[in-house]
Parts: C-alpha cells; sequence; structure tokens
C-alpha cells in the first residue's frame, strides 16, 4: 500500500499557478471589486482547479486582532445551559449584556475530554467565560493554553492568581438562616447540591470534606447563623441531592416520614427549593403555613413559583457585566472578585405555625 501526502493548497500556491501575484490573489478573495473582472476570474478559475476554498476566515478573523464574541464554556453537556436555571439565569445576563455592545456568544463544551482542547482552541473568540460549576480545573488549563482573556464563574478554590468572580457563599447563607430563625424557626433541615452522597443524612464532618467550596461555604453560612442561636450543626439535618429530583425527593421522604418534622427547609439552589416545594404541596404540606423554603441563587423562576420563593440573590447582571467588559475591554481579574449577595424575601416564608 502506498503512502500519499496530503497537500495543503496555500493562496500562494494559487498566486504562482495563476502567474499574479500573491497580493493579487488575496485581494480575489478579500477585496474582488479592486480586481479586474478577467484576472478575478482567471485566478478564481485556478483556485478550483487546485482545490483552494478560500483562505481561513478563522485566520483573517485572528490577523483583524479582535473577533466581538465571547466564548461561554462549561464541562457540563450543553443542555446544562438551557437546563440548570442558574446556568440560564447566567446566559440570560451575559446575552443582555453582548446583545448591548453588538457583541457575539459562542458556546463551548469540554464535557468530551478527547474534545475539549480542540473545542477551546478552535473557538473564534476574544475570550472566555467559564462556567466551572463542574471540572473548573480542567476548564482553566485549557483556556490558559489558550492565552486569550478569560473570567471564571462558580469557580472552587481558585488560585489566587486566577481571573474569576466570586460570590459570598457563607454571608448569603448565613442571611437565609438569620431571616428564618427571625421568624421564630427552630427545626431546620438543609439541602445540598452535590458533590457528597445524594439520598442520605450527612454528618457535619462529611459535609466540611467534601470537595465542592461552594457547598462547604454555604453550609458554614447556615451553620453559623444557626450556632448562634444555639443550635449545634449536629442537630440539623443535612440531605444532599446532586441538584437530582429523585435524591432530593428521598431526603424528604426521611424528612417528613417521622413525627420530628422541620418547619424551615435551607435549600443551596432554587432548583432544590423548587422540586421540594412541589413535593411539599402534592403531600398536602403547606408552604408556608407548615414549611418554611429559602433557596439561593435568585434565579427569575422563583418570582413565579407558587408561593414566590424567598431566596438569596445573586448579583447575575453585575456579574456578567463585570466578566463582559473584562473579556472585550480589559482588565480581567487579578484574582478572585468577591461582590456581595442580598435576601430577596418573597411568600414563601413564614413565621411556624403554633399548636
Amino acid at each position: 500500500m502506498t503512502n500519499r501526502r496530503v497537500t495543503t493548497i496555500k493562496l500562494k500556491d494559487v498566486a504562482k499557478a495563476a502567474g499574479v501575484s500573491q497580493g493579487t490573489a488575496s485581494n480575489v478573495f478579500s477585496k474582488p471589486e479592486v480586481v479586474r473582472e478577467e484576472v478575478r476570474e482567471h485566478v478564481l478559475a485556478v483556485a478550483r482547479e487546485l482545490g483552494y476554498a478560500g483562505p481561513s476566515l478563522k485566520g483573517r478573523l485572528l490577523r483583524a486582532g479582535k473577533v466581538n464574541a465571547i466564548g461561554v464554556a462549561t464541562a457540563e453537556p450543553l443542555s446544562y445551559f438551557f437546563d440548570d436555571p442558574w446556568a440560564r439565569a447566567i446566559m440570560a445576563a451575559i446575552s443582555e449584556c453582548c446583545d448591548a455592545r453588538g457583541a457575539g456568544i459562542a458556546l463551548v463544551s469540554a464535557q468530551n475530554r478527547q474534545r475539549a482542547a480542540w473545542n477551546i482552541e478552535s473557538a473564534l473568540v476574544d475570550g472566555f467565560v467559564l462556567l466551572c460549576a463542574e471540572q473548573g480545573e480542567l476548564l482553566v488549563s485549557l483556556t490558559e493554553q489558550r492565552e486569550l482573556p478569560f473570567v471564571a464563574l462558580a469557580l472552587d478554590d481558585a488560585a489566587p492568581r486566577t481571573p474569576a468572580i466570586a460570590i459570598d457563599n457563607t454571608t448569603g447563607a448565613r442571611l437565609a438562616a438569620e431571616h428564618l430563625l427571625g421568624l421564630g424557626h427552630r427545626l431546620f433541615a438543609i439541602l445540598g447540591i452535590g458533590g457528597l452522597t445524594p439520598g442520605r443524612a450527612l454528618r457535619p464532618d462529611e459535609v466540611r470534606a467534601g470537595r465542592h467550596t461552594t457547598i462547604r461555604e454555604r453550609a458554614d453560612g447556615y451553620w453559623q447563623a444557626l450556632g448562634a442561636a444555639g443550635l449545634a450543626p449536629e442537630s440539623v439535618p443535612f440531605f444532599d441531592s446532586d441538584n437530582d429530583q429523585a435524591a432530593i425527593l428521598q431526603g424528604l421522604e426521611v424528612l417528613f416520614g417521622g413525627t420530628s418534622r422541620p418547619t424551615a427547609l435551607l435549600a443551596m439552589s432554587d432548583r432544590v427549593a423548587f422540586y421540594a416545594m412541589d413535593w411539599l404541596i402534592e403531600r398536602g404540606i403547606r408552604v408556608p403555613e407548615d414549611v418554611s423554603i429559602v433557596g439561593f441563587d435568585g434565579v427569575p423562576e422563583g418570582a413565579e413559583s407558587v408561593p414566590p420563593l424567598t431566596t438569596v440573590q445573586q448579583p447575575m447582571q453585575a456579574i456578567a457585566q463585570r466578566a463582559v467588559d473584562a473579556i472585550l475591554d480589559g482588565p480581567v481579574p487579578d484574582g478572585p472578585e468577591m461582590l456581595d449577595l442580598s435576601l430577596l424575601v418573597r411568600h414563601s416564608t413564614a413565621a411556624p405555625a403554633t399548636n
């Protein structure tokens, strides 16, 4: 069997075969109006004969220095951008910022480890916003190799010099617990968001040993507020969910299957809170009359839930604006930048019922 080497036809090959300068050949493809018609037709005919399709769009754009587009990358499936309420909210905010500047957005998946490097390397963008819900270190490493500006969001254990926009998870969680304590609640449970063991109660030491900084920080914020009110972490059931509905329901079955039911649920995401509210209401357990719930994230769906969800509000628009400005205008953050959170009180919380 004879090995055949495939030769890539370049613009200079077309120019040589057509008997014109490389500048003229380039103008045929990029500025055809400045080339005489007969010369243009001749060069195009030679290009077709040689199998040359034209200059690389990527090359032209990169030589121009800017493509006026942002890549939004995740190691989750691409469906994550549409299925997860937090990802949808962040994407909506980023889209609004890009629309205001006439900039484009490219969605980049790094879920497939074999294709991740190529997907990052080949994206025609000026920089990246990394949604680091999973595999944050991988996303950062691949993007650093591309040598383009990037900003990481939801990055666990961000290195001191990693450009990132972070939120104060601990303070936000403390606000949620303090709100419920202020209403008079004393019987609490926490619903986690993954990385541990879904479906069973976890001890505080198991939570603290988990790999996700976000979960550890939010748990710590809850425990700080509850501890100040005399409630030890060991006395507050913690059920992990992995944002999976079946795991959440399994934990709720345990929590509400006995005689000592919680009157207040601290959910580490709005998505988990929505699942919990649906489960409770389907079983005739009233929210907030029987059980109060506080979510975390402040996604738009919380205003439309029944009842509307009390939640810890992330500043989505501020996060998106800072990230877009950093990529398109610079400079990127010199390490993690911390943004404050606020508590958005709606109708899923109330004082506990008196027996």
